[in-house]
């Protein structure tokens, strides 16, 4: 089986436009057009089994229409699509909306401070931290971004010191741009990563050594759609000096026990 850890998919009406203002805050290709289908189709015919798709509320009034659609994507295809909801600390209701995201089914929360302009170790988003740990939701933060400090390694451990039981994964071996100073902080801290939007800038090798010091029970695969090609990230991925039961546990069961499926 090979999971998707890290794919953001938007309703079709704004999709494209959604992906392109993705790729303009990265100054990058985006290789997709961000919808539902398109993910499927491609991730299909890559080999790819199942996907946690989430999305991002850049503002709060995004919160509750992003979770809604998640989940009714969801229940659309319940054997294809694991869910993650959206939240934002400006929320009226963080406690009601957080309760809500658990009733839907949804199996986890997405936060990206550096879109939604936070520093993840603010107080405000103390709420989000407390009712995801106490109702065992993850939280999946976008960690790491050299032009900005909202989300840097160092702030996602302050969260993880404050708040021991949450269940974390720091996205992007938890330092986007700045990968070695993620993995150095979080050497078997018993923070979930993953390798998505990271192995097109480092050397198979590194990234190997990357999953090693966070600890390979942790990492798992994502493309981040619509970023990434699946098909040319599993390519990158096979690259890896691993072994098979390496590749096992990162391309599913990592995955599979982080969401007890």
């Amino acid at each position: 089986m090979i999971i998707d850890a890290h794919a953001h998919i938007f309703p079709n009406k704004i999709a494209e436009k959604a992906a392109t203002g993705i790729g303009s805050f990265y100054d990058m290709k985006v290789d997709y057009n961000g919808t539902l289908e398109t993910l499927l189709r491609e991730g299909g015919e890559a080999g790819v089994d199942r996907f946690i798709v989430q999305s991002v509320a850049t503002v709060p009034t995004q919160v509750v229409s992003i979770n809604n659609f998640i989940a009714q994507s969801v229940e659309k295809f319940p054997d294809k699509l694991i869910g993650f909801g959206a939240m934002h600390p400006d929320f009226e209701d963080i406690e009601g909306e957080i309760e809500r995201i658990y009733a839907l089914g949804l199996k986890g929360i997405k936060l990206h401070s550096d879109f939604q302009k936070f520093n993840i170790d603010d107080e405000k988003a103390f709420p989000i931290y407390e009712n995801a740990q106490r109702l065992g939701l993850p939280i999946l933060f976008h960690i790491g971004d050299s032009r900005y400090d909202y989300s840097s390694p160092e702030r996602l451990l302050n969260v993880v010191k404050k708040f021991p039981n949450l269940t974390v994964i720091g996205a992007h071996f938890a330092g986007w741009s700045m990968w070695d100073r993620g993995a150095e902080l979080f050497d078997h801290s018993g923070i979930y990563t993953d390798c998505s939007s990271s192995l097109y800038a480092m050397t198979p090798e590194h990234a190997a050594e990357l999953i090693r010091k966070i600890g390979v029970h942790r990492v798992m695969w994502g493309t981040d759609y619509p970023m990434w090609s699946a098909k040319e990230e599993l390519e990158r991925f096979d690259r890896l000096p691993l072994t098979d039961r390496e590749r096992e546990l990162i391309l599913s069961e990592n995955a599979l026990r982080l969401i007890k499926a």
